[in-house]
């Protein structure tokens, strides 16, 4: 079979809900990945950053092979030897108090939702049914109906109501709205993204995530941080919270704490604020199992043996200035922190599409965000050796107009 032979035949069988590059992957090593075809391409996404520890990471691997030929998935209903590990130690990276273990990342936020909501009526004693959540104008927080119901991306919403309600918008980056809304009694948490991802790589002023938890702290608001994308050293730190505040009061992560190969997700938060949930409140039966806990662990201790925080910040800073100093005629702004990069295009120049095209076909992959937006997102096991491979590859292009 051929490309396109694939390609018709997902075309076929397959929802229709996204729009890949025409490229079929078919094995991967590290930071490379080759085609049905036997091209060789070198990943500059990473799974929207859930393959931070690369392609096929032998310890990950052999962390799964040895605890599934171990224990697999026996449910929450008993104690298993692997979890509490797990917990423990993404506690003390995080400093975070408590953690409860999801699969996805849209399970982890609809964790936390429903922790602020239960925060709200049985601490901050708001009347029943009457809670509300701030959420951040851009936001991306997943595809339940729930989350896309607060979205401000009318194509995340449309024809998918009605929805749930409960939630308030404000202004990302606005301190003086967002001291405004928190002002409510009935307002009980504040979720955000420390930067905005699906929104486009979307930067907050300096100092304004400080300002937001002090804000929520004078309103007696939870302040929660939704690090899916920017956690685990993406951003230069492991964890974006980390540029300006200690610790948030909750904490949802998600894609690279499963390594890549495995859904694992988490809310953390302060014990006050994990206290509200009982046996029986909530669960999952594949959150937490050994196989997601020895996994997630591993990442952890990749993560800090192979500094990958520190390298993301240095090499991160290398590739943003590099793309800064072509000096593009196609760029309007190249804005991000650590390995997590999005360069905004003109649209009257070019498509984020098309460059996401061409970069393809000279060995690159990469993918546009909203049509204007591409973003850069390698493992963040990159090398500065294919770091300036790539680049050899971009400049051509970003310099041809």
């Amino acid at each position: 079979m051929k490309t396109q032979d694939y390609i018709d035949r997902e075309q076929r069988y397959l929802a229709s809900n996204y729009h890949p590059l025409p490229v079929v992957l078919n094995k991967a090593d590290g930071c490379w990945v080759w085609d049905v075809e036997g091209h060789k391409y070198l990943d500059f996404l990473s799974a929207y950053s859930a393959m931070s520890a690369g392609h096929l990471n032998q310890r990950i691997q052999n962390a799964l092979i040895s605890q599934l030929n171990t224990l697999g998935v026996p449910s929450r209903a008993f104690y298993t030897d692997k979890l509490g590990a797990f917990a423990e130690k993404l506690c003390i990276l995080s400093g975070m108090d408590q953690m409860l273990p999801m699969n996805t990342g849209a399970e982890a936020v609809e964790t936390a939702i429903k922790a602020a909501r239960r925060w709200g009526y049985q601490t901050k004693k708001i009347p029943k049914d009457k809670a509300k959540i701030i959420v951040s104008s851009g936001n991306f927080h997943g595809r339940t109906t729930t989350i896309v119901g607060f979205s401000s991306e009318a194509e995340y919403k449309r024809d998918f109501g009605p929805f749930d309600g409960g939630f308030v918008e404000t202004p990302y980056g606005d301190l003086d709205a967002l001291e405004r809304i928190a002002a409510d009694p009935h307002v009980c948490g504040y979720i955000t993204e420390p930067m905005q991802g699906e929104a486009g790589i979307v930067m907050p002023p300096e100092g304004w995530l400080a300002e937001a938890q002090a804000i929520c702290k004078k309103h007696n608001v939870l302040f929660i941080i939704d690090e899916i994308q920017t956690g685990l050293g993406r951003t230069g730190k492991d964890f974006a919270f980390q540029h300006e505040i200690n610790n948030p009061d909750g904490l949802i992560l998600g894609k690279a704490l499963g390594g890549g190969v495995y859904p694992v997700s988490a809310f953390l938060a302060s014990k006050d604020v994990m206290d509200v949930f009982d046996a029986g409140s909530h669960g999952s039966t594949f959150g937490g199992n050994p196989i997601a806990a020895a996994i997630g662990l591993e990442a952890l201790s990749i993560l800090e043996d192979e500094q990958l925080s520190l390298k993301s910040k240095t090499l991160g800073d290398y590739l943003k200035q590099s793309l800064i100093d072509m000096n593009s005629g196609y760029v309007r702004d190249v804005r991000g922190a650590g390995l997590w990069i999005g360069m905004d295009i003109d649209p009257d120049k070019i498509s984020a599409r098309t460059l996401c095209e061409q970069f393809k076909d000279e060995g690159i992959l990469c993918k546009e965000t909203h049509e204007t937006i591409v973003r850069f997102a390698p493992p963040l096991t990159i090398t500065k050796d294919e770091i300036d491979w790539a680049l050899g590859r971009i400049r051509p292009i970003l310099q041809s107009v």
